[in-house]
């Protein structure tokens, strides 16, 4: 079968950085499908494994991808969840081989039903972002659904990428937090109105002026999609007491000692925790793939695809992994065909 990967760390203007391979297909395990991937999206933890994680001499090159929507063409023998032709999107397990392969094996227990109203290119670009936001808003959070006011404002830093993009629909549909984002450039600022922000600052300015002026001094929750290392200085003062902080990307350091006198709280969200770990709560990623389907056929939320590329080959990711190391993504990046 034919896949994408990469035998050395490189930076992405080397035109080696990611190559075309043929590789063997997979046989499914127990609670495996296979799946003929049709479309996959391209996020930042591509990038952060393709940079630290490189294939030892001898080994063949690593492939990447944590998203895919496609169509199961074989199962493993305890799978009661899906059969074979069934159209399916979900992201996968960052412990496994990826999703830039033709076909794929995914354990049925994060996987989704791809939304019957989108083409796969689209679907794909929903997964690991949709059960990031979901498991922070819910899980991390635990922020009940339910639309009766309580007064609390969540803060999202970042709101124009993918996770953001996301979070904003979720927290403006199933809750009746007023949703704070963050964007810096009017494109950005334009996309988080449109995907239902109430309010939205510019995040490359002082937070604590831009909240007292939108009336929102201090906020209950936030946030921390990007740029963790610059706004958490900031979140002291703009934390509400007993308030509680988030975060999903990397910073070098974080010294949350400032936040005891609130009784702040923070919290590590890891979309790949419960595969990783085969928690027994692992079926919760297919249930709330699942809902999220439902949201999109209902017209409750939008896929967040805005640039497709095509087919899927190391040169298009390529491109796709230099527009995410850009830093200047506008939703998600989605690549399709092979």
């Amino acid at each position: 079968m034919k896949a994408v990967g990469y035998a050395k760390s490189l930076p992405v203007t080397d035109p080696e950085v990611l190559v075309d391979f043929t590789t063997e297909t997979p046989a499914p395990g127990a609670r495996d499908l296979r799946v003929a991937v049709k479309a996959v999206s391209v996020n930042p933890v591509d990038t952060k494994v393709r940079m630290r994680a490189q294939p030892r001499p001898g080994e063949p090159p690593k492939i990447l991808g944590y998203d895919a929507a496609g169509v199961v063409e074989a199962i493993g023998p305890d799978v009661t969840l899906f059969k074979p032709g069934d159209e399916v999107f979900y992201a996968g397990s960052i412990t496994r081989p990826g999703t830039n392969s033709e076909l794929h094996l995914v354990d049925e227990r994060i996987v989704g039903r791809k939304p019957k109203s989108l083409s796969f290119a689209q679907a794909a670009a929903l997964p690991l972002t949709s059960i990031t936001a979901w498991e922070m808003l819910f899980d991390r959070f635990g922020v009940v659904p339910g639309k009766t006011p309580d007064g609390r404002a969540l803060l999202i830093i970042g709101g124009a990428g993918g996770v953001g993009s996301i979070m904003i629909q979720l927290a403006r549909r199933l809750t009746a937090l007023t949703v704070i984002a963050t964007a810096s450039r009017k494109e950005t600022r334009d996309w988080c109105v449109r995907l239902g922000a109430d309010h939205v600052i510019d995040h490359s300015k002082p937070l604590a002026d831009q909240l007292k002026a939108i009336g929102h001094p201090q906020v209950a929750l936030i946030a921390g999609i990007s740029g963790t290392e610059t706004s958490f200085p900031q979140v002291e003062a703009i934390i509400a007491p007993q308030g509680k902080f988030a975060l999903i990307d990397d910073p070098k350091s974080l010294d949350i000692m400032p936040l005891k006198r609130k009784a702040a709280s923070v919290h590590w969200e890891s979309m790949f925790t419960r595969a990783i770990f085969q928690t027994p709560d692992m079926i919760a990623q297919h249930k709330l793939l699942n809902e999220v389907s439902a949201m999109i056929d209902g017209g409750l939320i939008v896929t967040t695809a805005a640039q497709e590329f095509a087919p899927i080959n190391a040169a298009n990711l390529i491109k796709a992994h230099a527009q995410i190391e850009s830093g200047t993504t506008i939703g998600k990046v989605v690549l399709s065909g092979w």
